[in-house]
């Protein structure tokens, strides 16, 4: 479904702590959704309720889910978190995306 680097994993697992999720039983939810200048763009966040129709994956303690209308955009994309002087915060790698816009927030 997507890859997690280890970077991403740690950093997960960092704020879900602080943010007050248990890591154990809470999760990512990682999807795709309607907007952006070029069609789609990512969403990301912390989550605790699943659907039936969900897809979950483990990496260690960090579980991430997809709902089963995101799926097919993100498989095989890579979740990473970066740390330097130009880009800081999670990205993630899609090979499935055809376009990207100017601002790189949303993709087709």
């Amino acid at each position: 479904m997507i890859k997690v680097s280890k970077k991403a994993k740690t950093k997960i697992s960092q704020l879900m702590t602080e943010g007050g999720f248990d890591v154990s039983d809470d999760f990512v939810r990682v999807g795709v959704k309607s907007g952006g200048c070029s069609g789609l763009s990512y969403e990301m966040f912390f989550d605790t309720e699943k659907s039936e129709n969900d897809f979950t994956e483990q990496y260690g303690e960090v579980a991430i889910v997809v709902d089963n209308q995101s799926v097919d955009h993100i498989r095989g994309a890579t979740l990473d978190y970066k740390e330097g002087l130009n880009e800081t915060g999670f990205s993630i790698d899609n090979p499935n995306v055809s376009r990207t816009c100017g601002c790189g927030n949303s993709f087709s």
